[in-house]
Parts: structure tokens; sequence; C-alpha cells
């Protein structure tokens, strides 16, 4: 990572500036973007990175630029936790895919072309467990999340013989402001087994040192993905066991 050009996302707190403070301890130029400009300005002087504060979704030309025209590694990492079923408003629904779907889609379109021109890039996607699995609670999440490691996939099988080289990566609860909003759902299914931050970069760098598609900080959820495509009735039921474990706690 010596001089790459490195983006993050939604980097002014969690997985992103875990991840931010990983790309420059490894002595890479890092740009960090977050909603909220006084967290990304707090995270970019921390690291000596550079801050690009607003929407992920528009960023790639002004980081590019920053980066003095190349971006090596794309960090997808920004994304909502929504909540609901599918009588969520509509809204909800639409940011979530906007956040956790396009803006990955709108990413891979501004940086392919140069990526597949000089034949190589790398694209990390932090996707979820609720991408491979489920989440309780949480329809529109897990529905977007499933899109964005679908989206991953597809540019990896697409591209790979290319240059292009892509990471999902699929944890399950990980300390952060958004493992605090999951309440009650979160404290039953995530809590349990949550890791740090800093646990989710250490696993993509072993990842990518392995040129892996597909990282899980949490190894268990091998397993569990295995088991869901292997045995759907059975795991469903056993799904289904935590959602009316959870309801009994909403009475």
């Amino acid at each position: 990572m010596k001089d790459k050009g490195v983006v993050v996302t939604g980097a002014g707190g969690g997985i992103g500036a875990a991840l931010a403070r990983r790309f420059a301890a490894e002595g890479a130029r890092v740009v960090v973007n977050d909603l909220d400009g006084a967290k990304a300005k707090a995270v970019a002087d921390e690291v000596g990175g550079i801050a690009v504060p607003g929407d992920a979704s528009g960023i790639v030309p002004r980081a590019t630029e920053v980066l003095g025209g190349t971006v090596d590694v794309y960090c997808a990492n920004a994304g909502l936790g929504s909540a609901g079923s599918e009588a969520a408003p509509e809204e909800v629904w639409a940011a979530a895919w906007d956040v956790n779907v396009m803006a990955h889609v709108r990413a891979a379109h501004a940086l392919l072309p140069g990526w597949l021109e000089r034949g190589g890039g790398r694209f990390v996607s932090t996707v979820s467990a609720a991408g491979l699995l489920t989440m309780i609670g949480a329809a529109p999440y897990s529905v977007t999340k499933h899109g964005a490691y679908a989206f991953a996939e597809w540019l990896s099988l697409t591209y790979r013989h290319r240059g292009l080289k892509v990471h999902a990566i699929c944890p399950q609860g990980v300390r952060t402001d958004m493992l605090a909003a999951t309440g009650s759902a979160g404290d039953i299914v995530l809590t349990p087994t949550a890791i740090e931050p800093e646990d989710v970069a250490a696993a993509l760098f072993a990842g990518m040192a392995e040129d892996r598609f597909l990282i899980l900080p949490h190894p268990e959820v091998a397993a569990y993905y295995e088991a869901r495509a292997a045995t759907p009735e059975k795991w469903l039921t056993g799904m289904n066991h935590i959602q009316r474990k959870w309801e009994a706690t909403q009475r």
C-alpha cells in the first residue's frame, strides 16, 4: 500500500475510520469521506489524510483530483442500517437502496474506465453478514445488503481477468454506532459476538494478501452461509425461532 491512493467512504467513525487508519499505517495516501465534514476532517487529520466530505455517490472526481489523478483502492463503506418491515416508508427503502447499493454502482462506473485501461484497481465493498444471511427487524437493510453483495460478486466475475480485485467484507456485529442503533434485535443477534472495527480492518488486509473475494471477520458466518444454501428450510426455521424470541421482548 506504500503511496497508493485510497478512498474510504463513511470514514468519520466505525469501520470506515478503522480502515482509514490501517491504510494510512501501511503507507497509503488516504481520502477520508463522510457526510459529516467535521468527523471526516478529524479522522483525516489523525491519519495524515485528506478530508473530502459529502455524499459518497459523487466524490470520485474530487478524490481522484486530490490524490493526483489516481485512485488505487476504493472502499465503498458508507451505509445505512435501515430497520423496518415491508411496511417501512418508501423513502426509507429508497434511501437504503441509494446508499447501500447505488453509491457502489456509481463509484464503480466512475472508476472502472481508468482501472481497466491500466489493468488494475481494487474495489472494497463493506457489505455485512446480512448480505449473505439476513437480519431480523431490518428488511430494507437486509435486502439492500444482499444487493451490495450481488454487485460486488458481479464486478469480480466480470472484470477479474482484466486486473480488477474485489473484496466483499461481511462481518456480523461490530462495535460501532450502527450496532448501538439496532436496539433489542442487535442485542439478541449481534452484540454477543461483536468485534472491534480494527478487527474488520485486519481481516480485510489478511484477505487482500491472499486476493480473497469474501472477507469474513466472523469465520463462523461461512458455516451459516453453507447451511442457508444446503438446508434452507432448517435455516429459515432457526431464523424464525430467533424472530419469535425477539418478538417476545417487544411485548
